[in-house]
């Protein structure tokens, strides 16, 4: 995994996308619209387009996650509207309740840009992972699915992780298609335990 400042980023930039991320899931269950997001006031590390994904757990379970690998809008916006997919939008998983909020953590993963390595053969891509730290993409045939790298603390073995992420994808795990692509990122992971009152305290 990398550190903040590999995104050119600080503990304070994190802290107000954690802010967003929040504000914007509280005006969802009450009804109301999503905070605005004063682009143009911004910092301008985070007016930056970046991949992410909004990971949610309630009560150490999860309860959510969305993302985009590649992020097409400023990342302060980009995360508020994946806090809310996340929370209500995720097909697998129940929709965030009112009364989850006491138990709701916000994890905000950052990605680094894919880089394609090669992968003509499985032995040849699990020799290049590195457990804990690489996110992997695999594409083939139209079929495409991602790993974040948090995914190792389930999978540590790297035969594993990759069978398990082919089976994500709808890929066979007993041979090798011959027009596989492989991605590479990194991320930068952050997440609080919201407050419940919602309002936080600072020394």
């Amino acid at each position: 995994m990398s550190d903040l400042a590999d995104f050119g980023l600080t503990p304070a930039d994190a802290d107000q996308l954690l802010d967003l991320a929040e504000a914007a899931i509280r005006a969802r269950l009450v009804g109301d619209p999503p905070p605005r997001v004063d682009v143009p006031a911004l910092p301008p590390q985070l007016r930056r387009p970046l991949g992410a994904f909004v990971t949610l757990h309630v009560r150490g379970e999860l309860n959510g996650c969305i993302g985009h690998i590649i992020g097409t809008a400023p990342i302060a916006a980009g995360v508020a509207e994946l806090a809310v997919s996340s929370a209500f939008h995720d097909p697998r998983l129940p929709a965030l309740r009112a009364d989850d909020l006491d138990d709701l953590d916000i994890e905000i993963s950052l990605l680094s840009e894919p880089a394609a390595v090669p992968a003509r053969t499985r032995t040849e891509l699990v020799g290049r992972l590195r457990p804990g730290v690489d996110g992997l993409i695999l594409s083939s045939g139209g079929h495409s699915a991602v790993f974040l790298p948090t995914v190792w603390q389930q999978l540590p073995d790297p035969d594993d992780f990759v069978d398990r992420l082919l089976l994500k994808a709808r890929l066979p795990t007993d041979r090798w298609p011959d027009d596989m692509r492989a991605e590479l990122f990194t991320t930068a992971i952050f997440a609080r335990r919201v407050v419940p009152d919602g309002v936080r305290h600072h020394p």
